[in-house]
């Protein structure tokens, strides 16, 4: 009994970070992050909020920033309440890129043994709908970040370019990928071998993103498009997602076969009233389903 008291002792013993890592904390809304700021935002409070929070370096994308942001972004995924999820950064920068600082003394060694950025993936993993709220530079693993979001809304003034060839290496987080799928091989080649920016009217234009505004009225409409998502099934604004996020992984022929069983699956789910839902059909003939509500989670 003895030893088993001192195992479990142990057990619960809070993890000591590796040297040069940011420690890990529990998140609570409002938490004291150092390199972000995270909170519930929305009437109801159904929509993540997450700001990247390192003004002085134009949101460099440093090891404890990606740690703490994600964090933040598991506790917003397994918190029921939240629909939806905003991410952001200031209105000068959304994240002018990774953190040169801690990336110019790295070994290919390095880079191998240590997966050297595999830990920014966890944002493109998220089953919740994240916009990408782009104010300002979003600049090589800022764009890239902002890539693995599923809407990006950008201010007017907004800048993307991923010119990691002028630094002599290419991107490393997504961009030769995503950025091809998003725009198309030409201009992708464009801005990757020379490492020129596009305005948010051209990003606009080529499908990078979805719409514009005023600066200052940027992060208020994409948490409002984040409430109108929350305010429907979480269950099936997960099933949506996949299914268009396996457009860029599938053939036409099995990304159909994939949507028509996740069609099916909603059968599963959705709730079948009496009468039509005024807000589908409106005053038109017809049995159309009402739709799931934001309650249902699962």
């Amino acid at each position: 009994m003895a030893a088993l008291r001192a195992i479990l002792s142990r057990v619960r013993c809070p993890l000591r970070p590796r040297p040069g890592c940011a420690a890990l904390r529990p998140f609570v809304s409002g938490a004291d992050f150092r390199y972000i700021i995270a909170e519930k935002k929305g009437k109801n409070s159904n929509v993540g909020f997450i700001q990247l929070n390192r003004p002085k370096a134009l949101n460099a994308l440093c090891n404890g920033l990606i740690t703490e942001l994600n964090q933040a972004l598991e506790a917003f995924e397994e918190d029921p309440a939240v629909g939806a999820i905003v991410v952001t950064g200031g209105e000068k920068a959304f994240a002018a890129g990774a953190d040169i600082k801690e990336m110019q003394n790295q070994t290919f060694q390095d880079c191998y043994s240590g997966k050297c950025l595999s830990h920014w993936d966890r944002l493109a993993q998220a089953k919740k709908p994240i916009i990408a709220a782009v104010n300002g530079y979003a600049l090589g693993g800022g764009c890239e970040l902002a890539m693995m979001c599923d809407i990006i809304y950008a201010g007017e003034k907004a800048q993307f370019a991923q010119p990691e060839i002028l630094l002599g290496t290419i991107p490393g987080a997504g961009g030769t990928q995503r950025l091809t799928r998003a725009v198309g091989k030409s201009l992708a080649m464009e801005m990757i071998l020379t490492g020129d920016r596009i305005s948010a009217q051209d990003a606009k234009q080529a499908g990078l993103v979805s719409k514009i505004f005023p600066v200052e009225r940027l992060v208020e409409e994409a948490i409002q498009c984040a409430e109108k998502i929350a305010s429907n099934s979480k269950i099936i604004a997960a099933m949506a997602k996949e299914s268009v996020n396996a457009a860029f992984e599938m053939t036409l022929t099995e990304g159909n076969k994939l949507e028509k069983k996740l069609f099916y699956s909603t059968f599963a789910t959705v709730r079948r009233p009496e009468r039509r839902d005024d807000r589908v059909c409106g005053k038109e003939k017809g049995q159309l389903q009402r739709p799931v509500s934001a309650s249902t989670s699962a």
